[in-house]
Order: C-alpha cells, then structure tokens, then sequence
C-alpha cells in the first residue's frame, strides 16, 4: 500500500451583492467569492490537495480558468472529478483537513452542513473531513474582508491489486 500527502491552498476576492459557496453550501453574507467558477475557496484547495497527492498537476490544470465549459460552474463537478481522477489510479482517501481563513461571517455553524455535502461528494464518512475556521486578526486581506483563503491537507492511499 503506497500513502501519500497532499497540500491545497485557494484564494478568492470578496465583492458585495455576489452569492458566497464554500464548502459546496451558499452561506448567507453580503459579500461572496468572485471567481470564474462559483468561487469556492475551499473546495478548491480540496481539489488542489488531491490531485497534488496523486501527482496529477492542479485544478488550472484541468479546469482552466479560459475555458466557457467551467464558466460558473458548481464547484463541486469539479470536486467530483478530481475524486473521479485519483481513483482512476486505484487512490482511495483516508481523510481530509481544512481551515478556511476569513474575517466574516463567521461559519462554524455551517461546519456541519459543509461536511455532509462533501462527504457526499467524495463518497467519504463526515467523520474524515475536518473543517475548521479562523479569522487574521483584522490583520490582511482576510482581516479588510477583501478575500477568503483555504488550505488543505489530504492523505490518500493506493492499494495495488
């Protein structure tokens, strides 16, 4: 069995009167993540984890930000196929951490709802998806509220037949 570690990071501007995704959910503010996609921050930096763990390059790779196939798109058809690609090469994961850095709003009791989605997803138990939240301290572009940030670690593991 070969185990392996994958890092993802993502950051997205924040504008006012824009719908705001993040973990595959539309959180309630008056500012949400632009982007070429739906601007999920956090499913991005999954996505980037686990191709990044599987040697599959990144997200811009496959799904580049010039194509009108991913304009708008859900970002979790793209989460679905980066999943769809690891185990391609007999990948499976074994659990997922995730802390999303932002000022406001302030999402722990979405935590669980963003779990269930991407549980379901990557057809993973909740209990392998931590989700965890920070603010900076007012500090940067997080603390402005002019961006959100994500980063993620995953570790998956190949079983060869």
């Amino acid at each position: 069995m070969k185990i392996r570690v994958g890092f993802g990071f993502d950051v997205h501007q924040l504008k006012e009167a824009k719908p705001f995704f993040l973990g595959g959910i539309e959180i309630p503010h008056y500012k949400g993540a632009v982007g070429h996609s739906d601007a999920d921050v956090l499913i991005h930096a999954i996505c980037d984890a686990l191709l990044g763990a599987a040697n599959l390059r990144d997200i811009g790779y496959h799904f580049s930000d010039k194509s009108p196939e991913f304009k708008g798109i859900d970002s979790k058809i793209l989460l679905k196929r980066c999943f769809d690609l690891i185990t391609a090469k007999n990948y499976s994961i074994s659990n997922i951490d995730c802390t999303i850095c932002l000022q406001q709003p302030k999402i722990s009791a979405f935590i669980p709802e963003m779990q269930q989605c991407l549980a379901k997803v990557l057809n993973i138990d909740t209990d392998d998806i931590s989700i965890k939240a920070t603010t900076t301290e007012k500090l940067g572009f997080e603390g402005r509220e002019e961006g959100v940030s994500a980063y993620a670690v995953v570790l998956i593991q190949q079983i060869n037949s």
